[in-house]
């Protein structure tokens, strides 16, 4: 069974909501729609008090070239356009709508016929999914026509679609690929045609057999896409590891997926790229998964960006008394919310709502030099080495021992039988050494 060969870890999956279909969240009687959903500059509203939108008008125009337009996921009147404070406590500018009817832009396809034929060159392509606000949908963000553009002198080999979805409880790409599996074949092959490669690797872990039977009986129709099973090991949809699960290639330190052929491209990305191509729908809903052990019923919603993560919690059953934090994401990976008004956004994937027991930290104790973590961590890193050199600043240390390289997906605090808060500290060290990084380019 293919996986990546340098550490990782098993922890329990705790698919909750699995086999959950689809439920569609009625749009909320208002919503507020960040302007900077994705890695890069926000973007610039295009829209002032007064102004009425409908589904699908854009509302924030891209604000460089590692930017995404913005567009708005309900029809309405605008409010305001005034800073938010984001799931994080930061001020955030944001577009309000008060919510009125349910009106798209007429432009939209919302019909649900499969069209698989896609005659557009590459450039139209890319440039449908610029207009339409794509960006990485696992949580990273990243906008998506960047990954389509490589740099001179490289050109993909194979698209590689992120389809594991190894980060515990969440399953919203499972129920897509259920539920939406000929969309995202549809869209995988539109990916090939804009990057111009003949093949592309669908990955997808074991733990989701159901999802393997019907995403290779849909491959059997289109040339060139495989479906490849993986053995279920975190972090392995982290770039890097499933490139080196499904092609045997490592990307070197500081490189990019293009380096060794490769465009990654996740799932839901690619779902929400055959939509903006095929149907000129742009991003204004997604799949998220909200879960817990406690959470009468964990589900897999469809919910337009900008809806209160609290009305999602109450249609899964409302928030349980012994409701300790809530998680944006999944366990490993996700950022702790400071309320549940925040609002969904592009990057939603999953929402967490851990108990009181759960969201206790173990104390912490002095480091027994075991090992675990370096062991555990799939970047090759040596973490109590960096999270030691973190605490007494010693930058120079850390960036020599390729701190940056981290992916922060919690493997080695996961594993640390003392404890000990590695990742957090790591986590400060890799945003000192980038601004020292910078700060020496400018």
């Amino acid at each position: 069974m293919h996986t990546f060969r340098i550490g990782g870890i098993h922890p329990p999956a705790n698919k909750l909501s699995a086999g959950r279909p689809i439920e569609t969240i009625a749009p909320p009687a208002a919503v507020v729609i960040p302007l900077g959903q994705h890695i890069g500059a926000p973007a610039v509203a295009t829209v002032t008090r007064g102004d009425k939108v409908r589904v699908g008008t854009l509302i924030g125009k891209a604000g460089g070239f590692v930017s995404a337009n913005v567009h708005s996921s309900v029809s309405g009147t605008v409010v305001k356009v005034d800073s938010m404070t984001d799931g994080s406590g930061m001020p955030r500018p944001a577009v309000y709508i008060s919510v009125e009817g349910d009106e798209w832009e007429p432009d939209i396809d919302r019909s649900e016929t499969l069209v698989r034929e896609c005659d557009l060159p590459s450039a139209e392509i890319i440039g449908k999914i610029e207009n339409a606000g794509i960006v990485g949908m696992g949580g990273a963000t990243f906008p998506t026509k960047i990954k389509l553009l490589p740099p001179p002198g490289n050109s993909a080999e194979v698209l590689v679609v992120n389809a594991a979805e190894c980060e515990p409880y969440l399953t919203a790409d499972h129920a897509l690929m259920l539920e939406k599996g000929g969309q995202i074949m549809a869209g995988t092959a539109i990916l090939m045609k804009s990057v111009n490669t003949g093949r592309a690797i669908i990955g997808i872990e074991c733990n989701k057999p159901d999802a393997i039977d019907r995403m290779t009986r849909l491959a059997a129709e289109y040339r060139g896409i495989e479906i490849m099973p993986l053995k279920t090991k975190y972090p392995q949809g982290g770039e890097k590891q499933l490139i080196d699960a499904v092609m045997r290639r490592r990307v070197k330190s500081g490189a990019l997926p293009i380096s060794v052929g490769a465009v990654v491209q996740n799932a839901g990305t690619v779902h929400a790229v055959y939509e903006a191509v095929m149907k000129n729908k742009p991003l204004v809903e997604r799949v998220i998964t909200v879960t817990g052990k406690d959470v009468a019923r964990p589900s897999n919603f469809l919910a337009r960006i900008g809806t209160p993560i609290s009305a999602l919690v109450a249609a899964a059953g409302g928030m349980p008394e012994n409701t300790g934090k809530i998680i944006a994401g999944g366990p490993m990976m996700g950022r702790a919310l400071i309320n549940a008004d925040a609002p969904v956004t592009k990057g939603s994937s999953g929402i967490l709502l851990l108990t009181a027991g759960e969201s206790v930290r173990r104390q912490a104790r002095d480091c027994i030099r075991c090992a675990k973590c370096v062991t555990a961590c799939p970047m090759g890193l040596e973490p109590s080495l960096l999270m030691n050199l973190t605490e007494y600043g010693i930058w120079d240390g850390a960036e020599k021992n390729r701190i940056a390289d981290c992916i922060e997906c919690g493997s080695c605090s996961y594993t640390c039988p003392a404890a000990r808060p590695l990742l957090d500290y790591i986590r400060l060290g890799k945003s000192a050494v980038a601004g020292i990084i910078r700060a020496r380019k400018n």
